[in-house]
């Protein structure tokens, strides 16, 4: 619970002595209370912790009230059970810890605790009264869902894992704890499912947050840069969330999740390119809609990888592949636009994203109106001033709408930022520079690894089992095995054989 520092200084017998060093370590810190009190009238005490983020009023009840109070009778005359009369009065306290370390006292401060020093006491008492405010528990505003739960994670570390605990009632859910931050001192701290985890995977995440040496940790991001294999790439190695259900349902399987005290987003490993592709209602509508709504995904978050790319490189190199009508309609749309057709779409491609970003900065209210009309004013101007063509407004619009359909932004940045060297390459070379593009991407993705488990699987390499929740959602009762997370074995869900129920109706 409290870290043991390296400091040999320890507490004094003199309670005033005490009090001064630890006055001097929290100096000019006007929110750290010193509190001097009378335990049963006899013994002098000090209480010491951080205003704002103690319950005081559960101090009150549970520690002065009762020995100010509650004891007027009791007599103390051996100095050798002060210690132990104190620990006694705080069984009502879910959390007490005896320190006799200077510096295990002052952390037990700074992490919200009451630090209780006596007279005639050998070690000071680190009581949990943590009591400060936080945001109540309610629907994420980045992944919502029709028909799932609609509770998303807070800045409480506790919370956070209990809303997890709540959904994996088994006492093979792990949750071991870190500290990370030297200044910051943040709690961290690392999920799984023993015995279905991998194990390998939870040896390199406990093994590389453990090697992590920064002074601050305030969210996630801190550590995902310190813990990803590939640093210089788009695409994300780690997922985040800030559902328990999407958590609850990876660490079932085999996944590990790292929850960062203060950040309402934990995160997932290993990750894979599929991950841009499946969202929380694919669980929870029919198989048969969600595999239809994931085609749909797929083919427009791939498309708005390709389309402006494509359009570039087949009017510019390519026109006898579009039938004459439709030429004729491009070039009558283009006539009169000063620049060639890959200096147009960088420039609308970079007009769009700017609005995307203005919409996504600015407060709620107005984001969303000066994106939309910004978007329509600006793009009727350009075309209506010559600046730019109709036809590539549509494919910029068409493409922005697509990119948007992608349910993890972190995934969804990398689609966005790869057209525009894809527009490079379609505006040098044609439609041999995007099959260039694609070559090269390919040979990335395969290179590319998350924790030890290939970017591209289950399907590079090929694991047919698994592929019944990648391109398709297959229903539940056909997925025997849980996902190999680079293991060499399946693991079963339940046993091969017929649907669930099925055997039941038969008996009636």
């Amino acid at each position: 619970m409290f870290i043991e520092a390296s400091s040999k200084s320890e507490l004094n017998e003199s309670l005033e002595i005490n009090e001064q060093t630890l006055k001097g370590i929290f100096s000019n810190c006007y929110d750290i209370v010193f509190r001097r009190i009378q335990i049963f009238g006899q013994i002098n005490a000090l209480l010491i912790y951080m205003d704002g983020l103690v319950d005081t009023i559960a101090l009150d009840q549970i520690l002065l009230k009762p020995w100010m109070l509650g004891f007027p009778s009791i007599k103390l005359n051996d100095t050798d059970k002060v210690d132990a009369i104190l620990e006694q009065q705080l069984v009502a306290v879910s959390k007490t810890a005896t320190a006799r370390n200077i510096d295990t006292i002052v952390q037990g401060i700074l992490t919200a605790n009451v630090v209780i020093l006596a007279e005639r006491a050998a070690n000071a008492i680190i009581a949990d009264l943590k009591g400060f405010e936080h945001r109540a528990v309610e629907e994420p505003s980045n992944e919502i869902t029709l028909r799932g739960p609609r509770e998303g994670f807070t800045e409480n570390l506790n919370i956070n894992t209990s809303m997890v605990r709540r959904k994996l009632q088994s006492p093979k859910l792990k949750m071991e704890s870190v500290t990370l931050g030297s200044l910051s001192r943040t709690t961290v701290v690392i999920g799984y499912l023993e015995g279905i985890a991998n194990q390998s995977v939870v040896e390199k995440v406990r093994k590389r947050i453990g090697e992590i040496q920064i002074d601050t940790v305030l969210g996630g991001n801190f550590i995902e840069e310190f813990i990803e294999d590939h640093p210089f790439t788009f695409f994300p190695q780690i997922q985040n969330t800030e559902r328990p259900d999407i958590v609850a349902a990876y660490l079932a399987e085999r996944k590990v999740a790292i929850f960062v005290d203060g950040s309402p987003f934990v995160l997932i490993a290993p990750c894979t390119l599929w991950n841009a592709f499946q969202s929380a209602d694919d669980y929870y509508e029919r198989f048969l809609y969600a595999t239809m709504i994931r085609w749909l995904r797929m083919i427009l978050i791939i498309g708005s990888l390709f389309m402006p790319s494509m359009y570039v490189a087949i009017t510019t190199f390519h026109p006898q592949l579009l039938p004459a009508n439709f030429l004729l309609s491009i070039t009558s749309a283009r006539e009169g636009v000063p620049f060639p057709a890959v200096i147009e779409a960088f420039l609308m491609e970079f007009l769009f994203e700017g609005l995307r970003e203005a919409g996504i900065r600015l407060p709620r209210p107005t984001g969303s109106a000066i994106s939309i009309v910004g978007a329509l004013v600006i793009g009727q101007a350009a075309v209506e001033a010559g600046i730019v063509s109709a036809p590539m407004v549509i494919v910029v619009s068409i493409t922005g709408i697509a990119s948007l359909i992608t349910p993890r932004y972190s995934m969804g940045i990398a689609f966005r930022m790869l057209r525009f060297p894809m527009l490079l390459f379609s505006g040098m070379f044609g439609l041999y520079g995007i099959t260039m593009a694609t070559l090269l991407l390919h040979i990335h993705l395969t290179n590319l690894e998350s924790f030890g488990v290939p970017y591209l699987s289950p399907i590079s390499p090929l694991s047919k089992e698994e592929l019944k929740d990648v391109l398709i959602r297959a229903p539940r009762w056909s997925m025997h095995s849980l996902p190999l997370s680079g293991s060499k074995r399946h693991k079963r869900r339940f046993p091969r054989g017929q649907k669930p129920g099925t055997q039941g109706d038969d008996a009636q």
